[in-house]
């Protein structure tokens, strides 16, 4: 493409603006992606049993072993990066503001009981979730995650 560093510093500022731009895309894509998914879904157990079918079959293909970048970026730089700190924190509270608000449509559904603890059980999905992105990566691990989901939808009541 004849690009050469020079130029994509002149366009991104440097080296730390660029992958600040770049994992700020990359967050912003994928919680997208999770909220229409969700949106999408007419049953909250079914809804988080496709997520992490999808998320486990995506960490087993070539593409998916590379990781997730939110996922990399924590397992990596924190807790010696404090300047990332604000932005893994902001992504947790989005994802499990997302993955709150759609067992919130369970209880309003009927699907979930009111005195379901949301927020305790959005953090479980989301740390389920982010375990899966690692875990996945060593192979052969599908049925052992599949079951670990089932376990959690178990929760669910």
């Amino acid at each position: 493409m004849g690009i050469n560093r020079a130029s994509l510093y002149d366009a991104f500022g440097g080296k730390k603006d660029l992958f600040d731009q770049a994992f700020e895309l990359y967050r912003k894509t994928n919680a997208q992606g999770l909220q229409r998914f969700l949106e999408q879904q007419d049953s909250v157990r079914d809804g988080f049993r496709q997520l992490f079918a999808m998320a486990i079959a995506e960490t087993q293909s070539e593409a998916g072993q590379k990781g997730c970048f939110v996922v990399n970026v924590t397992t990596e730089l924190l807790p010696e990066d404090r300047s990332m700190e604000g932005v893994i924190r902001a992504n947790k509270e989005g994802f499990t503001a997302v993955f709150h608000q759609f067992l919130q449509q369970g209880v309003a559904s009927g699907e979930l009981s009111a005195d379901q603890d949301l927020e305790a059980t959005a953090n479980l999905f989301f740390t389920l979730y982010n375990g899966v992105k690692v875990v996945g990566k060593i192979p052969g691990q599908e049925k052992a995650l599949l079951g670990a989901v089932e376990a959690a939808l178990g929760a669910l009541r």
